[in-house]
């Protein structure tokens, strides 16, 4: 059936051919016997316009060349009948042009005035059918087909467009995470170098009076008990300075969030989840305790999408707002119409609830789970209050 779809002109002229043929031998009863060169002259014809089609452009004008000396062959002989054939030599000659105006098929159909043995009216019936084939042919199905074909071409590069942006966003979330991932080990570097340099003094100095004290333990008990007194004194200073080394160098809760987020979702992506993580705004606004928030319920969404939903793509949003952070992590799997709070679910709203957000789930097209949360804490805005009264 396709087949037939995309050669069914050939099919037509074929049959416009054998009508004309067989019409010209009507033509001929009641009188002498078709000579061997009139069958001969139509057999070439046809032959030579049935190859037509599989050839070149150029090919085809020598075909139609030779149509037309095997035409004039018949029309020396006598062989009116047969006139119709050279209406769609006219025809083919036409279509090899094909930006052609389609009134110019028009122009052949006057050429039967001319006065042969067909009656007029046979004659205009035919060549103006002939004449609406080719038009169709030529000027609609062509025009069509132009314009499938430059459809299909800017569907491939929107395709290749998609795909480039595509690649373009993993490649800039790679170097996010990677970015994130340094600026850590930078961190943790400094902190490694910081504990060192101030702990390893610190210790190291009570050491040393440490075995002094030992020395004189038995001769001086006095003098001993003040060295261990200072070595005691000394260490707890350490312990105080490596609580503020601590808070001031460790990683921010931001960092560490968003290098986890970045991970999950290349960890999507790596078992044939197409995942991609965006945000709009200052995400340092948002308080530690809503980050716990948005990678718990982060994990639990992704983890259910990869195991229910069938999915194909993961999306987490995260909008910082004036006052609230909006988090989704949306999928397009088959969705889950009627779902019941299980540990996960319910697990996720106790989180959302703890830290004065709201969420919800929608299952229109795939799933999604949308989270609005503060951007302030709890204490911070208990506090506001407290002063507001």
């Amino acid at each position: 059936m396709e087949r037939l779809k995309n050669h069914y002109f050939v099919l037509v002229r074929i049959l416009l051919m054998l009508t004309f043929g067989a019409y010209g031998f009507v033509e001929r009863t009641g009188k002498e016997a078709a000579s061997v060169w009139a069958l001969l002259l139509v057999s070439l014809y046809l032959s030579s316009m049935v190859v037509y089609e599989v050839f070149s452009k150029k090919q085809k004008f020598i075909c139609l060349i030779l149509a037309t000396g095997f035409f004039s062959g018949l029309m020396a002989l006598g062989e009116t009948g047969f006139i119709l054939f050279g209406f769609l030599i006219i025809y083919d000659f036409l279509s090899l042009f094909d930006s052609l105006d389609p009134r110019v098929y028009l122009v052949p159909v006057l050429a039967v005035m001319i006065p042969t043995q067909i009656g007029f009216i046979t004659k205009l019936i035919a060549v103006v059918l002939t004449a609406v084939v080719y038009v169709q042919h030529n000027s609609v199905i062509r025009s069509y087909k132009k314009q499938m074909m430059e459809d299909t071409i800017t569907e491939q590069n929107l395709k290749r467009d998609m795909q480039q942006k595509e690649y373009a966003a993993k490649m800039e979330q790679r170097k996010s995470m990677i970015m994130a991932e340094n600026q850590i080990l930078e961190e943790r570097a400094s902190l490694s170098q910081t504990l060192h340099d101030k702990l390893g003094h610190n210790i190291n100095g009570s050491v040393y009076q440490l075995e002094a004290a030992k020395v004189l333990l038995e001769k001086d008990p006095e003098k001993s008990e003040k060295i261990i007194q200072a070595v005691i004194d000394q260490l707890r200073g350490g312990m105080d300075e490596i609580r503020g080394i601590l808070r001031k160098e460790r990683p921010k809760k931001r960092q560490l969030a968003m290098l986890q987020l970045y991970k999950l979702c290349e960890d999507c992506n790596n078992k044939g989840v197409q995942s991609e993580l965006t945000t709009e705004g200052d995400t340092a606004l948002i308080p530690d305790n809503v980050w716990e928030v948005i990678l718990d319920n982060a994990f639990e969404a992704v983890s259910n999408s990869m195991k229910y939903a069938r999915c194909s793509r993961i999306d987490i949003k995260l909008v910082v707002m004036n006052q609230r952070v909006r988090v989704t992590i949306a999928d397009d799997g088959i969705g889950c119409p009627q779902f019941e709070d299980g540990m996960g679910i319910s697990g996720m709203r106790q989180r959302v609830r703890a830290c004065n957000g709201t969420i919800t789930f929608e299952s229109t097209a795939g799933f999604s789970v949308t989270m609005l949360l503060p951007l302030k804490s709890q204490a911070e805005t208990g506090g506001e209050k407290n002063g507001e009264n």
